[in-house]
């Protein structure tokens, strides 16, 4: 978030230079401000905006280890952003990442993930986070 700011600074600086007002945003968080931990995360868009579900999972055990089980999936919270707002959140996620991953290496996922036997979706074909919860 450093570079964020200084960029902010940056662009206002300039815009001072060349005679204009600048802009500052003061960040506030409400008293019911809460912060959650999540897994994975779920959603889709409409032609307005994109929703994405904040969700954490719990395993439930019914009868012996050789019967049916179940994973609760809780989504904690959804977002929804505006197109231009799903953007930029697209392009903060992959500065950072980019970041994390030059300094920590990669990131590997937890579970591997087994070689689909489907042919390859194209671009515009939906992705398993397209549609809402």
């Amino acid at each position: 978030m450093a570079e964020d700011v200084e960029s902010r600074e940056n662009i206002e600086s300039t815009a001072s230079k060349k005679g204009k007002k600048s802009i500052t945003i003061e960040f506030v968080k409400p008293e019911d401000f809460r912060q959650i931990y999540a897994i994975g995360a779920a959603g889709g868009h409409s032609p307005y905006d994109f929703r994405i579900g904040f969700y954490n999972d719990t395993p439930k055990m019914f009868g012996d280890a050789s019967e049916s089980r179940v994973i609760e999936r809780r989504v904690e919270a959804e977002v929804i952003l505006s197109p231009v707002a799903a953007l930029e959140l697209n392009r903060w996620l992959t500065q950072h990442i980019n970041e994390y991953e030059s300094v920590f290496g990669p990131i590997a996922r937890a579970i591997p993930r087994m070689p689909k036997k489907e042919p390859v979706k194209s671009i515009d074909e939906s992705t398993d986070i397209q549609g809402y919860i």
